[in-house]
């Protein structure tokens, strides 16, 4: 791949990151919006019966009220994980872009909930399992949990995918 090849191969990945993070942003925050128009405080409503009920709650920590009163640190990291990513979308071509726009996706989570702590002081958080006991969660929160899961096996996938080429190129080298 020449230079130039690899500039535009970069700033397309780096463009497709600013989306995907962008639309992961404005998601939570619309959802926030309506939960905080529609919900009360304390009053649960129940979405699906013995499942899931929408509970307003404001959280000053992070998963599972952790934290408590650290929203700068979070912020901080949420604007790390967005300077890691948009790096590693316009650095690192080789890697699955699959890769790049799940931590696009960690990211705009991260960034939603860095919104409310810097706006409000707190997350707003509504999801609220009835099935069994859990922390009261919001959009943003199943982005940056579901996308690290995922960050890890795309991830470890992509490292024993270059583990085997590396192994591969020895083979060759040894049998020349």
């Amino acid at each position: 791949m020449s230079a130039r090849s690899a500039e535009r191969a970069g700033a397309r990945r780096l463009a497709l990151f600013g989306l995907v993070l962008v639309a992961v942003v404005a998601l939570d925050q619309l959802s926030k919006a309506a939960a905080r128009a529609a919900l009360t405080p304390g009053e649960p409503v129940t979405l699906v019966p013995g499942v899931m009920d929408l509970t307003l709650v404001y959280n000053t920590g992070a998963a599972f009220s952790l934290g408590e009163g650290a929203g700068p640190v979070f912020v901080a990291i949420a604007a790390a994980v967005v300077a890691f990513g948009a790096w590693f979308a316009w650095r690192r071509p080789e890697a699955p872009l699959s890769l790049a726009l799940t931590i696009a996706a960690v990211a705009g989570g991260g960034v939603g909930n860095a919104i409310d702590r810097v706006a409000a002081g707190a997350v707003t958080d509504f999801f609220d399992t009835t099935l069994f006991d859990f922390a009261v969660f919001n959009v943003a929160d199943i982005f940056v949990t579901c996308g690290v899961l995922l960050a890890v096996v795309l991830w470890w996938r992509w490292d024993s995918r270059l583990e085997r080429e590396r192994a591969a190129e020895g083979d060759g080298r040894r049998a020349s």
